[in-house]
């Protein structure tokens, strides 16, 4: 399998143009369960357009609006292409949220399907530690299943400490600074 560069995945902050992309990614490289919180519609499973609606709006009221409850990033991967030319991707999106606790942010991401194994979520989440301690956090915080092994695997790497629940969740601690 191809791996990408790590110094070709660039985070951009969301905007309306990168939000437009990022749901073309979603729609096509991922379920709508993995991307945003469950909507109420009922009816097929997929991306129906009462989803992609629900896609824009959570996005729009949680990072684009005039006061954000979170930091949006689109993450951009560079590849050559067929032509031989270096081509942007949108390959799926990342977050920092304030966290559970004081000083603290909550990390978060998704990628498409054909980016998944190639060492760009690594990447991605190198970037969001780095920005985190940037903004003064003490901690970051993370969740996922125990059905994720790679994004456990990740956690581990940076440092972070997984701990399983019963429930089927996983948590982790990453600290960014020691306290003063």
């Amino acid at each position: 399998m191809e791996t990408a560069i790590p110094d070709l995945v660039t985070l951009r902050p969301l905007d309306e143009e990168l939000l437009s992309a990022l749901l073309a990614t979603a729609v096509a490289e991922a379920d709508p369960r993995e991307v945003m919180p469950p909507t109420e519609e009922d009816g097929p499973a997929g991306w129906t357009e009462p989803r992609r609606e629900a896609f824009l709006r959570f996005h729009r009221s949680r990072s684009l609006g005039p006061e954000p409850a979170e930091d949006v990033y689109a993450v951009v991967v560079a590849e050559t292409g067929e032509t031989g030319r270096v081509e942007e991707t949108v390959a799926g999106a990342a977050r920092l949220v304030p966290g559970p606790e004081p000083d603290t942010v909550e990390a978060g991401l998704w990628l498409g399907r054909s980016y998944r194994g190639r060492g760009v979520g690594t990447a991605v989440f190198a970037r969001l530690v780095e920005t985190a301690r940037e903004s003064g956090a003490a901690r970051l915080f993370a969740r996922t299943s125990t059905a994720n092994a790679a994004t456990r695997r990740m956690l581990t790497a940076a440092g972070a400490e997984p701990e399983r629940h019963q429930d089927g969740t996983v948590t982790a601690w990453l600290t960014l600074r020691r306290p003063a």
